[in-house]
């Protein structure tokens, strides 16, 4: 035979060979994921900081997209 193994499976390495496989293909598939969130926008991209929405009224009110009165009024809609 070969070398006392069952028709020349594993070539000596056996259950650890069985591991080594499967290590391989999880990290095959784990890079994969990790480089298709990296060009598709995954979270390791940085993303524009959120404003909140009182940011947002005091940048309308400084344009002079609203007045004043709405600016109060909205202003006093969002704190509560």
């Amino acid at each position: 035979m070969w070398g006392g193994e069952m028709m020349g499976w594993g070539g000596g390495w056996g259950w650890f060979g069985v591991l080594h496989m499967l290590l391989w293909w999880l990290l095959i598939i784990l890079g994969i994921v990790v480089l298709a969130k990296w060009l598709f926008g995954g979270a390791s991209r940085p993303h524009a900081p959120e404003r909140r929405a009182l940011e947002i009224l005091a940048e309308r009110y400084a344009r002079g997209e609203i007045n004043r009165e709405e600016f109060e009024q909205k202003k006093k809609d969002l704190s509560s």
